[in-house]
């Protein structure tokens, strides 16, 4: 291994930290939004949605924290190799990739979390425009 090895999952990692960010704080600003518009009237639709969109934040904040610890093995992977010290750069750049994985699969999980969730509101909206109740 090679100290372009590690370099190459710097842009990958990035871009899943960046977008992890976005998925949060949209998440959050509907949160909030949800809240403040149903606050003195908490309907347990409305209740159950929150609960969703936690459960949603709460994968979001695994998948960034095993992106972020994948970043460091991989950084200290790269640190390593420029000290010669390629049998603990390889093991610290495995456990990066493992890492790596890990945050996907939650991100997996998020994404098939979020859209059961869209489904369902789809089909309330395809309900009420089938009885006539929307334009």
């Amino acid at each position: 291994m090679n100290l372009t090895t590690p370099v190459l999952v710097f842009p990958a990692i990035s871009l899943l930290l960046l977008a992890y960010t976005n998925r949060f704080v949209v998440l959050t600003q509907v949160i909030r939004h949800l809240h403040n518009q149903n606050q003195n009237n908490l309907t347990e639709t409305v209740a159950r949605q929150i609960a969703n969109l936690g459960l949603r934040l709460r994968l979001i904040r695994r998948m960034q924290a095993l992106g972020v610890l994948s970043f460091i093995l991989a950084a200290s992977a790269m640190f390593l190799l420029l000290l010669e010290f390629e049998r603990t750069a390889q093991y610290l750049f495995g456990g990066s990739v493992v890492l790596l994985i890990g945050s996907l699969f939650f991100s997996l999980f998020e994404i098939l979390i979020s859209t059961n969730a869209i489904e369902i509101e789809l089909k309330v909206i395809e309900a009420k425009m089938s009885r006539g109740e929307l334009g």
